[in-house]
C-alpha cells in the first residue's frame, strides 16, 4: 500500500474512533477519506476531528441543507523523483 494509503487509512481509523463512518477511495492524484458528520457533534469532538484531518495535505466540510455535512480529507500521492517516470516509450 503506498504512503498516502496508510496515512489515510489511519485518518480513517482515527475518525472511526470518534464516532464518524468513514469511506476511502484511491484517485488519481490523492487518496481521500470521507466522513459523515451529524449534526450532534460535541464541541470537544470537533476538536479531535479536526486534529485528526490535520494530517491530510488538504481538507475541507461539504455542508447542503439536502445531503447533510460531509467531511473530507485528501492525502497527496507521491510522485516518483527517478526512474521511468515518462513511462514505457518515454523518450529523452
Amino acid at each position: 500500500m503506498p504512503a498516502s494509503g496508510v496515512t489515510a487509512a489511519a485518518i480513517a481509523a482515527r475518525l472511526s474512533a470518534i464516532g464518524l463512518s468513514t469511506r476511502v477511495e484511491e484517485q488519481t492524484r490523492f487518496t481521500t477519506v470521507e466522513a459523515e458528520v451529524p449534526e450532534t457533534l460535541s464541541a470537544e469532538s470537533w476538536r479531535e476531528v479536526l486534529d485528526v484531518v490535520a494530517e491530510a495535505d488538504r481538507f475541507g466540510l461539504l455542508a447542503t441543507s439536502l445531503n447533510g455535512r460531509t467531511l473530507w480529507a485528501a492525502v497527496r500521492k507521491t510522485v516518483p523523483t527517478t526512474g521511468d517516470v515518462g513511462g514505457p516509450g518515454y523518450q529523452r
